[in-house]
Parts: C-alpha cells; sequence; structure tokens
C-alpha cells in the first residue's frame, strides 16, 4: 500500500506524543497514514514489549491508521549505519509516502536524535536507484520522499511549521492515554518515571497549547525542516 504520510518513530509512542493530531486531521482528509515503529520500547522502565506491542495496537485503531509494523530494531543499541539505514530504506520504498515525520534531530533521549539522524540519511539513499533492496525476493523501486519534518520532542525547539490540531486535540489525547503502562495512569502501578508523572503529561498538553497559540489556533503541533519550506502563493498562508 502507498501511503500519503509515514511517520517513522522509534519509540511506540513517540508518534503519539508529538504528531497524532496531525495524522488525525490528514486522516480526516481522505489522505492515507501510517506508522512505523523502530523499536519495541523494550528498555522502557513500566511495561513490557509485549504490552506495548498491544498498546500501539489499540492506539492504531483510534487514530485510524492503515498500516502500523515495528521493525524491531535494538531500543538504546541501533545505529545510524549501513545495517540500519537498508531497513529503514526498504520501509520508505515499501510504502512510497509523499511525507515523512520523524525524530526530533535533538533531544533528551538520545535515540531520539540517532533515529533523526537515521531516517534523515535514509531519506535520500532511497532516492539512489544503485542502492539495490528487496522484500520477500522482489526489487524494490527507488523512492524519495518529497519532504521531510522532524516533530518536536521533549526539549524545546523553535518550529519552522506549525499544524493546527484543534479539532483533533480529544482525539490526540485519547491515543497517547492508549498507552496505559506509560503515561500517568492512577489505576496503574508501576515505578514512577519522568514520564508517567503528571506533570510530563500536562506538558505534553502545553506545549500543544504553545503551538496553537502562537498561530492563532487553540492547540498546535511543530515540526522542523532541514531545507528551506516554500509556498504557491501567500494566501496558502495563515
Amino acid at each position: 500500500m502507498n501511503l500519503d504520510i509515514l511517520v517513522i518513530a522509534v519509540h511506540p509512542d513517540d508518534a503519539e506524543l508529538c504528531c497524532s493530531g496531525t495524522i488525525l486531521k490528514h486522516i480526516a482528509l481522505g489522505k492515507k497514514v501510517g506508522i512505523v515503529d523502530l523499536t519495541r520500547g523494550e528498555l522502557g522502565t513500566r511495561g513490557t514489549a509485549e504490552t506495548r506491542d498491544e498498546e500501539a495496537a489499540d492506539s492504531a485503531k483510534i487514530l485510524g491508521l492503515h498500516i502500523r509494523e515495528n521493525l524491531r530494531l535494538r531500543d538504546g543499541f541501533f545505529q545510524n549505519d549501513e545495517f540500519h539505514r537498508l531497513e529503514v530504506i526498504k520501509a520508505i520504498r515499501k510504502y512510497q509516502p509523499e511525507i515523512i515525520l520523524s525524530n526530533a534531530l535533538e533531544d533528551r533521549h538520545p535515540d531520539h536524535g540517532r533515529a533523526g539522524d537515521l531516517v534523515y540519511d535514509s531519506v535520500f539513499l532511497s532516492g539512489l536507484p544503485k542502492i539495490e533492496t528487496s522484500v520477500d525476493g522482489i526489487l524494490q523501486d527507488a523512492h524519495r520522499p518529497r519532504l521531510l519534518l522532524q516533530f518536536i520532542q521533549d526539549r524545546y525547539l523553535k518550529p519552522d511549521i506549525i499544524v493546527d490540531i484543534s479539532d483533533h486535540m480529544d482525539k490526540k489525547i485519547e491515543s497517547i492515554q492508549a498507552f496505559k503502562t506509560q503515561f500517568y495512569n492512577p489505576d496503574v502501578e508501576g515505578q514512577q518515571t519522568y514520564i508517567s508523572s503528571p506533570a510530563f503529561f500536562e506538558s505534553v498538553i502545553g506545549r500543544s497549547r504553545e503551538f496553537g497559540k502562537s498561530i492563532g489556533a487553540t492547540f498546535g503541533e511543530g515540526f522542523t525542516s532541514r531545507k528551506l519550506l516554500g509556498v504557491d502563493n501567500l494566501f496558502d498562508l495563515r
């Protein structure tokens, strides 16, 4: 299946935290959107890889994703090297997306920045026909998306573009709460972590309010780009 937007995120729940409103908005517009998680988040303090799988599947239903798959790379230990680039290239060529959204290039968690760089390099290499990849014995076509954006995570970064998600904030929160073991939930026992505190969840909502306010909306999600962004005419801007 060819997708309009492919989100490539290193941990299950990264997409929900940072760009699920944008996912919901574009699915509502009739676009085909999917997520490829690089790892199962197996090093997370709370829950297990199996519970993360279940939570990711529950969230996928809430979001209405067209596909969600997991590459099962090693959480915490994947590298931006030939093997891992080829795995990401295969996913890009499999779904032929126009747009890719990926992890922040700089963040508190070292996996995030490393994944952002991995996807950035893989997007370029995916467009080179002399790099041959195959899935189930079938040679893949080279493909380079026309746009790659990085979502903004725990560390504040000035966005290059903000998407108005005001109509989709409730569903965004629902998709995050599908990860019951990871975030604040008084009904789930477990060691408190940086992301399981009530303050962290409130900060996610606060960030969306901040980005929304900056464009005259109620809620927004911000993205950065390593290339300049253009529009057909000034009236497409708000």
